[in-house]
């Protein structure tokens, strides 16, 4: 009895088996992948919520911008030429000044005696040389003798020019038009050789000198409009043009020079700090994509624009021009084209998004009450 209850045991068990196995395979044969099968409920709560901005066309500049301190071309220090005492000063610090206005005079009695003395010499001198000539046209001194007069009364010109010059370097005199800047001595100061005595300025020779990396350099023209804004003045701003750009790129820097003149310079001084935007290039109807739908790839740019069915397709920048906050592409859009401009980090190309104004999905409940999709 024993052996046939074990044998009953075991028949049962591997009915049980077969019967397991048998609904499993119908599960097996009859299932298929969510995905397949999923409602558009699904897919629309799988969908990842963007948002998008249709592009439209505008205006846009391409600049460069660079800080820089103001220069003046036309700066010079003046000097003295001449040892004596200051017995007249005629300028002060401020004092707008003509080419060869004089600026200050200095002592001159011993230039002017030497100045009568060198014109004396030289009547002297051109009296002999006369008589000289008179006997040499009628041959009674030799040509050596004429020529030797000749070449003293030469002398004594240059010396009668020596002492004029000297005289004249009594008066300090404006090498350029402008404005006196800087007075570096008192009326009765005893001036040396060589010492400095002051700065003049040419205001209309103010310009802004930046330096810019040398692949620039193909973009930068002569003429080209520059916007320039001093902090110190507020919001006013001066425009310049590029009048040079240098032919060579300096090589420790790896920069070119640029230099930006004004045409009129309104309150701009020299050593002023100063914003500069050089405009590039600008264009009155581009298709305008904004830098904030941006995803970079390494040194690469891409897009996600929004194709029917509310997929989206990656697709690579290569700007035209660009500024801060837009670029105009070379190709592959059009005015209309709507872009995802917020949510698109975590996208994929031909991912399913969902929009702000698409209605939302309905919540539907499994077998056991609970929400689907809400894990």
């Amino acid at each position: 009895m024993g052996r046939v209850f074990d044998n009953l045991k075991v028949m049962a068990c591997s009915g049980l088996l077969a019967a397991a196995f048998l609904c499993g395979g119908c599960n097996w044969l009859g299932s298929s992948s969510p995905t397949k099968g999923a409602s558009d409920d699904d897919k629309k709560r799988q969908a990842i919520p963007v948002e998008v901005a249709a592009l439209k066309k505008g205006e846009i500049e391409s600049t460069i911008r660079a800080s820089t301190n103001l220069e003046a071309e036309e700066e010079v220090r003046v000097f003295s030429r001449a040892s004596n005492r200051v017995i007249e000063l005629l300028v002060e610090e401020g004092d707008p000044i003509r080419k060869d206005q004089v600026l200050l005079r200095l002592e001159n009695d011993l230039q002017r005696t030497q100045v009568a003395k060198a014109e004396a010499r030289l009547s002297k001198g051109k009296a002999e040389y006369l008589r000289q000539k008179a006997l040499f046209d009628q041959n009674l001194i030799s040509e050596q003798a004429f020529s030797e007069t000749q070449h003293e009364l030469k002398q004594l010109e240059l010396a009668a020019d020596d002492a004029k010059r000297d005289l004249d370097y009594t008066e300090v005199k404006a090498p350029i038009t402008g404005t006196l800047t800087q007075r570096l001595v008192k009326l009765g100061d005893l001036v040396t050789m060589n010492q400095q005595l002051f700065t003049t300025v040419n205001f209309r020779s103010i310009v802004a000198r930046v330096h810019r990396p040398e692949r620039e350099l193909r973009a930068l023209q002569y003429g080209q409009i520059a916007r320039v804004m001093a902090p110190s003045l507020g919001d006013r701003m001066f425009e310049g043009t590029v009048v040079r750009i240098s032919p060579v790129v300096e090589s420790r820097t790896g920069t070119v020079k640029v230099t930006v003149g004004f045409k009129e310079i309104g309150a701009l001084r020299p050593g002023m700090y100063v914003d500069v935007e050089i405009v590039l290039a600008t264009r009155a109807d581009a298709v305008l994509l904004p830098k904030r739908s941006l995803i970079y790839d390494h040194d690469q740019r891409y897009v996600y624009k929004l194709l029917p069915g509310r997929k989206v397709e990656r697709v690579l920048v290569e700007p035209k021009i660009e500024d801060k906050l837009f670029i105009e592409p070379q190709g592959g859009f059009k005015e209309g084209d709507e872009i995802v401009v917020a949510g698109q980090t975590g996208l994929k190309d031909g991912a399913i998004v969902r929009l702000p104004s698409d209605p939302k999905p309905v919540e539907q409940k499994n077998a056991n009450g609970k929400k689907r999709g809400s894990g």
